[in-house]
């Protein structure tokens, strides 16, 4: 069975590339694991379904040929996202094929059910569930999720309100298994940062969107480098859920980012069956308030080398 402390010791720095819709594709998951932090992509970006099966094969073989190739700096291991909403009809395919590549890591989303936990400890795989509040986190570890990943304020995508010194304060009170942070974590202190407030891993997405690797148009990845926090719009519009977004793509769909509508949160829905709803959240660019610490745009290794030299000299003038 994959254990977190086995996770651990095959990280270079303790960081989870946190699932981007649509922006996470093979390429990128790859680049992520092969500069030594774990690499996951959303199930539904496959697409159609079939195509997830053909996506998990050639992670797997890319990452088995640099193994092979460098036996003593192997990969890292990576993660799907599996949204599990009603709305999601294609979850228990996905599931099955996951299962079928015995997938490391499996996160979960908007919503804790009991068997897609037993399916991934079915082959020895673990499971980390994303929440934006305590309540969420208690019922996602009753219902058997292995960990946590705390969405604070500031997060990129579907993010909650909460403080991330509130929010892992609280989870810790209760619970000594494995947390990942999510909120704004773009640089190597940040990651010191997380684990000093409690968190095992950060868990960083928006910065990857400007990448190389990253399935993005140059116009968000251009928006990455050149806008900061307050460039960023907390709206649940798109989805039917609360998330961030960045407000030059909003203005661009002819939205005014200061007076949009609210949406009706029993009608989210994600785009499973490539609906209205996808299109959305491929026209309006989720994002996070931590983009202003990218200055420019790069391939993963490059910004996983500078996530690693931070994350050292955070760690020296701790020391001092």
């Amino acid at each position: 069975m994959t254990t977190f402390e086995e996770i651990k010791s095959r990280l270079r720095i303790p960081v989870i590339g946190a699932p981007l819709f649509i922006v996470s594709n093979p390429k990128l998951v790859i680049a992520q694991c092969k500069a030594g932090i774990v690499g996951s992509f959303p199930a539904l970006n496959a697409r159609p379904q079939e195509m997830l099966d053909a996506w998990l094969t050639e992670i797997e073989e890319a990452l088995d040929r640099h193994n092979q190739a460098n036996p003593d700096r192997p990969a890292a291991p990576f993660a799907v996202n599996q949204i599990v909403h009603r709305s999601n009809d294609r979850l228990m395919k996905d599931i099955e094929t996951c299962v079928k590549h015995k997938v490391p890591i499996t996160i979960c989303s908007l919503g804790a059910r009991e068997e897609i936990y037993e399916a991934v400890h079915s082959y020895g795989g673990v499971a980390l569930h994303d929440v934006i509040n305590n309540t969420f986190a208690r019922k996602a570890i009753e219902k058997g999720a292995d960990g946590l990943i705390p969405v604070a304020a500031g997060a990129g995508g579907h993010a909650g309100v909460i403080s991330p010194f509130a929010l892992v304060q609280e989870i810790r009170d209760w619970f000594d298994g494995p947390i990942a942070l999510s909120g704004s974590i773009a640089t190597g202190g940040a990651v010191l940062a997380a684990q000093a407030m409690g968190a095992d891993f950060g868990y960083i997405g928006s910065p990857f969107i400007a990448t190389d690797e990253a399935n993005a148009t140059d116009g968000y990845k251009d928006a990455i480098v050149d806008n900061g926090a307050d460039q960023i719009v907390y709206t649940n519009l798109f989805t039917g859920v609360h998330g961030n977004y960045l407000r030059p793509s909003i203005e661009a769909a002819g939205l005014d980012p200061d007076n949009l509508p609210q949406s009706d949160p029993s009608q989210m829905n994600f785009g499973s069956g490539g609906n209205t709803d996808a299109k959305a959240w491929k026209d309006i660019w989720g994002c996070g308030q931590g983009i202003g610490a990218i200055a420019s745009r790069g391939p993963v290794s490059a910004y996983v080398d500078k996530l690693a030299a931070e994350y050292e000299a955070a760690k020296q003038r701790i020391c001092r």
